[in-house]
């Protein structure tokens, strides 16, 4: 994958809903890494407690995050993951700070998310809803550039354009 994940590593899934991608990440870290699981909703961190249990997982620390704070500890992680939820930050200032805060210098931001139906979405305000449902690659590399992060690659998916992969990097200096 973009993110060149191997056993050891650290990876976080923000917003990781029920925990699908966070058993399919402590796979890919092995016994010998962690992953942790941020989520907003109560009743997705029992679902992805749960989740773990029964796929046997000792690897997967659930975390309650908030809006604008990952609530992971700080430089923990050697890469972090956002699927679909990225549209969804209502301050993504705040939230790539404590994004880039929690990452290991040199470590990788994986963003997959999809554009609107309609124009640009740069108003956080109306990304998680409506025609302006999604956010704009553009969108997410300026922001993360305003945060301090390196761009590493940019991918546009194949389901009519609609998704992509932005990866960026926490400047090892």
């Amino acid at each position: 994958t973009a993110l060149q994940l191997h056993p050891g590593q650290t990876v976080a899934d923000i917003g990781a809903g029920r925990g699908q991608l966070t058993i399919e990440l402590a796979s890919e870290v092995g016994p010998t890494g962690r992953v942790y699981a941020t989520e907003l909703d109560p009743d997705r961190l029992g679902d992805i407690r749960q989740a773990a249990e029964s796929a046997g997982l000792k690897n997967v620390t659930v975390i309650e995050a908030q809006a604008t704070r990952t609530n992971l500890p700080e430089q923990c992680c050697d890469a972090l993951v956002l699927r679909r939820v990225y549209h969804h930050f209502a301050n993504p200032r705040l939230m790539n700070a404590s994004m880039r805060q929690s990452l290991k210098p040199g470590g990788l931001l994986a963003v997959i998310d999809f554009a609107p139906d309609s124009a640009e979405s740069a108003d956080p305000d109306g990304r998680a809803n409506g025609n302006q449902h999604g956010v704009t690659s553009a969108t997410v590399v300026r922001e993360l550039s305003q945060a301090g992060f390196e761009l590493v690659t940019v991918e546009k998916g194949s389901r009519r354009g609609r998704f992509m992969v932005v990866v960026r990097r926490r400047p090892a200096r």
